[in-house]
């Protein structure tokens, strides 16, 4: 076994993330960040911690250097540690709305998956239901189809997402067997035969998300919240504001009827409130939330650190 570790000094403030998701991929024991990941296939375990406020350190264990390189490379994407957001800063530091925020916390921004297929694969199992819910719905995908490998110290058994290829050879009433709605099911099986086939690009340079964004719209079931998501979430598009999500729809539309707590506002309102900050709309609603993002519900899937 090969093991590869690497040093990142982060170019703008960064915090590790202080827990794992609630999809049993990524755990976080003692400051330490695990989980596996595959590259072409191939597992491998990656660990990260933050011994200092300057200093990252990833590490991965796996077959061959090439591949535990880019596993590294891969998760260090998926942080955003390389990542800088001083132009964000800069430009609403002083906002009136997010402002506060912006100054408090400068170092929030989305949680990204380590690969596109992931977020694209949850979102379509959130669609419509309480997070909470879809959660469980997704540790019982892995935990039935899932890929699986030793932990570092092998200790334990980690458990990675099935492939597009796997998820794309299901039927979808084995995914509706647990727990997932048939309309969901037949839409994450098309999606997946999408990506695995080759037809639908997921990880390519930013600025050509859209070709792939139009063959999932054909798909039926798949939206714009979900195409938000994959874009925000799996492809670091910080412009992409899932403005379906309840979570911003309760937001504005509080706002607007004066915090009357039953209030909703469409995904168009919302779209509009969050028009003064076009190209970074995604990561001004992470500060829009607050501490919503981060204290619990369905907001908790957006943000990285508090």
């Amino acid at each position: 076994m090969i093991e590869v570790r690497r040093e990142i000094h982060p170019v703008w403030p960064f915090r590790l993330p202080g827990a794992g998701g609630m999809d049993g991929i990524a755990s976080v024991r003692g400051g330490v960040w695990e989980r596996l990941v595959h590259v072409e296939g191939v597992p491998v375990v990656v660990r990260a911690g933050q011994p200092s406020s300057d200093l990252v350190v990833i590490g991965a264990r796996g077959g061959a250097v090439d591949v535990c390189e880019e596993a590294i490379a891969q998760v260090r994407v998926a942080f955003g540690v390389d990542e800088t957001l001083r132009e964000f800063y800069d430009r609403f530091r002083d906002d009136p709305w997010i402002g506060p925020s912006v100054r408090l916390r400068p170092h929030l921004r989305p949680v990204r998956r380590v690969e596109p297929f992931e977020a694209l694969a949850w979102a379509i199992c959130e669609q419509l239901i309480e997070y909470e819910r879809a959660a469980e719905i997704e540790r019982a995908i892995v935990w039935r189809m899932g890929r699986r490998a030793p932990s570092w110290d092998g200790s334990r058994t980690l458990r990675d997402l099935p492939s597009a290829a796997t998820l794309a050879g299901c039927a979808p009433a084995e995914l509706q067997a647990l727990g997932l709605a048939g309309s969901r099911a037949l839409a994450l099986v098309k999606a997946s035969r999408e990506v695995a086939a080759g037809r639908c690009a997921l990880r390519c340079a930013a600025g050509d998300e859209e070709a792939g964004w139009a063959r999932l719209r054909r798909i039926s079931g798949i939206g714009s919240w979900t195409i938000a998501v994959l874009a925000l979430h799996g492809q670091g598009r910080l412009d992409a504001l899932p403005a379906g999500d309840l979570a911003y729809m309760k937001l504005i539309g509080r706002a607007a009827a004066g915090g009357r707590p039953s209030a909703r506002a469409t995904e168009e309102e919302v779209l509009e409130a969050f028009a003064p900050y076009t190209g970074w709309m995604g990561l001004a609603g992470l500060h829009a939330l607050g501490v919503k993002a981060t204290g619990g519900g369905a907001a908790t899937r957006f943000a990285a650190a508090a």
